[in-house]
């Protein structure tokens, strides 16, 4: 179990605005006024007047009033054309995210289209200004470091936000500058709602535009800190990495409950350092307890802090997002912090700590198989790596392999028992063969002891073996394997040599490390005294004299299945080697490079 500790922050960190209740500032007038009066009148004597969350007109259904907790019908008469048109009529236009607004208030007003472009149905939620919402965290605000906030939609983030920008501008006097895609955070119109103070209001013409205005506030006004709401693009989070690495303070929100979301999101991992798969040694992941495939964090965060916005009184901080992303990827729990506010009225802090241990690495002292008990390399049989399922793996992976490897290290259960490993620990590489010989490529495989199965399903592979002229004429592999990111190893001819070589890249091998001691049973076929004494023969008339003396050398004669081999043999080396003179006596020459 966690140990945890609880006290109450000083009062410089829990000023007296720091309440349950904290004043509220709504213009819901403003909003009923775009409301026919069938519709408006019951809203206005209702007793949860001041509680009402959004009103739902879609064209042919029964208008609905949604409050926390319950949804009421405004009307037993389903919603007209002209009642959508008379609330269009009295809103602003309409962008290109399908959002408006009411000029001087923080409603937003969200249109749903037809085929065709025309609005049927209208989404009319109500904009607050809370006051001393981020007397919670203004102690982490007046430190100076970027922050992201997370949560589910309608826990409050905008409006956090909106008061982060007033208390910077304000009470900090900063000079702050709030990207407001949406008019959300500062209101519709050419004047920005009174809740943000001093903080300057930049809108944009399009969504698809945001990453271009973030770039253009650093460069044209100078801002100490710059206010973001929804990154959501990866050209955002590229922005938003660059102005963090100008020095401006960067206080966003972004699509995810949780950290652990950003670290399963392609698209925003950048804003916690970016994910990439690594390899690591033997020696490294026997210490580490791990697979050898495992993932790590690239760089270091856009944001310094993160906040996970469980409730509106209850938010868990993560103080440094690069410890926490770290501890994530290793299977470990990390250290959280959750401030609440108590019934006094004061931000109450507690530190939850993890076990020291936690239950993925027992798992794998206890439970796992091979080098990882024994300190042993055993080999997988070749049964079993002829059978292995798609495995994640370091190479360029489709989307849905790279899930499962996040998934496999976010999750802190029994994973390592039913994971097919290669003869060293390694992860098995599922390839998917197309025109090369299954028979070649399992030869290869078993011989050389190689950390890949092979899979007859190309939507579970994370690499393409193919032969060169089959690839060539088939554009629908190269569209599939693109669309899915997985890449495509060519052979020029179905031998052993191409093969290897092929693999050897694939698993970035260098094969000048196995020049050495190169294995004869790797061009053999059913390993015989005779067939493994004609190989013998053949390299050492290649490293003793083609390639030292760089002279031809003739061997003796052989059948043609042996001189295949030797072919292929000499191939290896990457020289020329030609069959000459007539049956029973034709025989192999081999010329230096």
């Amino acid at each position: 179990m966690a140990r945890s500790d609880e006290y109450q922050p000083t009062p410089e960190s829990t000023s007296a605005s720091s309440s349950i209740t904290p004043p509220i500032h709504d213009d819901l007038d403003q909003l009923l006024s775009i409301l026919p009066a069938a519709l408006r009148d019951p809203l206005n004597n209702h007793p949860q007047r001041h509680q009402l969350i959004e009103v739902i007109l879609d064209l042919g259904r029964r208008p609905e009033a949604r409050f926390p907790g319950e949804a009421t019908y405004l009307s037993d008469q389903v919603v007209s054309r002209e009642e959508l048109e008379h609330c269009i009529g009295r809103v602003g236009t309409f962008g290109g995210d399908n959002r408006a607004g009411i000029e001087k208030t923080l409603h937003r007003i969200s249109a749903m289209r037809n085929r065709s472009g025309t609005i049927i149905g209208l989404t009319c939620r109500v904009g607050r200004a809370v006051f001393g919402t981020v007397e919670m965290i203004r102690d982490l605000i007046e430190a100076g470091q970027s922050i992201l906030l997370l949560g589910r939609p309608g826990v409050g983030k905008t409006t956090a936000l909106r008061e982060i920008a007033r208390v910077l501008a304000d009470d900090l006097d900063k000079r702050v500058v709030i990207i407001d895609t949406s008019n959300e955070i500062a209101g519709d119109g050419d004047i920005p709602h009174p809740a943000i103070g001093r903080a300057r209001r930049m809108q944009v013409t399009r969504p698809e535009h945001q990453h271009q205005v973030m770039i253009e506030a650093v460069e044209n006004h100078t801002p100490e800190v710059i206010i973001i709401d929804e990154i959501g693009t990866e050209l955002e989070a590229l922005a938003a990495r660059t102005i963090a690495e100008r020095g401006v303070q960067l206080v966003g929100t972004a699509h995810g409950n949780q950290l652990e979301n950003l670290i399963k999101n392609p698209t925003l991992a950048d804003l916690i350092g970016g994910i990439q798969t690594v390899t690591l040694g033997d020696d490294e992941a026997r210490r580490r307890g791990s697979q050898k495939s495992v993932l790590e964090r690239k760089a270091p965060p856009t944001f310094d802090m993160a906040i996970e916005m469980l409730e509106r009184q209850r938010w868990v901080v993560h103080e440094d997002v690069s410890t926490t992303v770290d501890h994530l990827l290793r299977g470990r729990l990390p250290e959280t912090q959750i401030r609440t506010v108590g019934e006094s009225g004061k931000v109450v802090i507690t530190h939850e700590l993890p076990d020291v241990v936690s239950q993925r690495r027992t798992t794998r002292r206890t439970g796992s198989r091979g080098w990882r008990e024994t300190g042993q390399m055993d080999p997988v049989s070749s049964q079993r790596s002829r059978r292995a399922g798609p495995i994640p793996l370091p190479l360029p992976t489709p989307t849905d392999d790279f899930q499962t490897l996040l998934d496999q290290q976010l999750d802190t259960g029994d994973l390592e028992l039913s994971t097919p490993v290669g003869p060293n620990g390694e992860d098995l590489i599922p390839i998917y063969p197309y025109g090369i010989s299954r028979e070649q490529l399992h030869h290869v495989i078993d011989t050389l002891k190689l950390p890949v199965s092979i899979t007859k399903e190309l939507g579970v592979a994370q690499a393409v073996l193919a032969l060169r002229s089959h690839v060539r004429n088939h554009s629908k592999l190269k569209t599939i394997a693109k669309s899915r990111q997985i890449p495509i190893y060519t052979v020029k001819s179905n031998t052993i040599p191409q093969i290897t070589r092929a693999l050897q890249h694939l698993l970035d091998i260098d094969p000048r490390d196995q020049a050495d001691a190169i294995d004869l049973s790797l061009f053999t076929r059913q390993g015989e005294d005779d067939e493994l004494e004609a190989l013998e023969e053949a390299r050492l008339a290649v490293e003793q004299i083609v390639i030292p003396k760089g002279q031809p050398v003739e061997l003796l004669p052989r059948s043609a299945k042996i001189r295949k081999m030797q072919h292929e043999l000499a191939e290896h080396y990457r020289l020329k080697s030609l069959s000459f003179g007539d049956e029973p006596n034709r025989r192999l020459r081999i010329f230096p490079a």
